[in-house]
């Protein structure tokens, strides 16, 4: 499987951006796909998960209400889309994909496949 993520950019606070990952290569029908993020000199931390299959999602509680995870599963594609922006959401963005239905997907471990990555820049 292979994940690639677009969709990042320069935005003033306030603003809105949505990102992409779409999937290609041997993909699946169920599993998890989840978007994480890293700021510099910061670990890689959580953002959302979706289920591909059911559709349900989870968010880490800094991002509710201002983040939407949703996919397209006829274009193997999972989208970010991040309102509200704030100048402490500048990060590499990272997508990520799952062969199991986890119930968070929470964990950098739980998956099998990553993206390159991204930025994602707010001014303030």
């Amino acid at each position: 499987v292979q994940l690639q993520a677009s969709g990042g950019g320069l935005v003033q606070a306030g603003g809105s951006l949505r990102l992409s990952c779409v999937a290609s290569g041997r993909t699946f029908s169920s599993g998890t796909m989840g978007w994480f993020r890293q700021a510099p000199g910061k670990e890689r931390e959580f953002v959302s998960s979706i289920n591909w299959s059911a559709g349900s999602s989870y968010y880490t509680d800094s991002v509710k209400g201002r983040f939407t995870i949703s996919r397209d599963n006829a274009k193997n594609t999972v989208y970010l889309q991040i309102n509200s922006l704030k100048p402490e959401d500048t990060a590499v963005y990272y997508c990520a994909a799952s062969r199991y239905a986890w119930i968070r997907g929470e964990t950098p471990d739980l998956y099998e496949h990553w993206g390159q990555g991204t930025q994602v820049t707010v001014s303030s």
